[in-house]
């Protein structure tokens, strides 16, 4: 019986850009994801890097801006996860591109939209790594008051935008 290797990988992120990590299955998919993302918000930054899981298992990557690029480089570099796909966005939301990268043929499934501290759960067998999952910032302290709605609420409808 072969070992199993578990650990986990905080994410390198000093500015807390967004950022959106995944799965995806072939080589075209750092092409498609850049389409998506150029197309969706011409005036958005940002740098992508997909681990290759078949030969020659390089980790392509491509971006408009050099930060988020060389940080999804040297973050995907570090997790070398086959098939997986790390987006650092600067002056762009995930929930502005989310559906549309979701939709790309060859992703397959998305680990976290986020820019909280991250830390990836990976597995390591004799065939190279897999992600288990993602804890995606602290855990909950306590309930939403009426207070607190009042503030959320305001939040998304005079800051960002939303309304209800």
């Amino acid at each position: 019986m072969e070992q199993l290797k578990l650990f986990k990988y905080r994410l390198e992120n000093p500015r807390n850009y967004n950022v959106i990590f995944g799965q995806s299955h072939f080589i075209k998919s750092i092409e498609d994801l850049y389409e998506v993302l150029i197309t969706t918000n011409s005036s958005g930054k940002f740098g992508i890097a997909f681990a290759e899981a078949s030969p020659p298992y390089l980790l392509r990557h491509e971006g408009t801006d050099s930060e988020c690029e060389d940080l999804a480089v040297k973050n995907m570099m570090n997790i070398k996860a086959g098939h997986t796909f790390l987006i650092f966005l600067k002056d762009m939301y995930p929930i502005n591109v989310l559906n549309q990268i979701k939709s790309v043929q060859e992703v397959c499934t998305i680990f976290t939209a986020t820019a909280n501290d991250l830390d990836i759960i990976i597995a390591e067998t004799e065939l190279g790594r897999g992600i288990l999952g993602v804890v995606d910032g602290k855990s909950v302290t306590g309930s939403e008051k009426d207070e607190d709605k009042k503030k959320r609420k305001d939040l998304l409808r005079d800051i960002i935008g939303y309304k209800f």
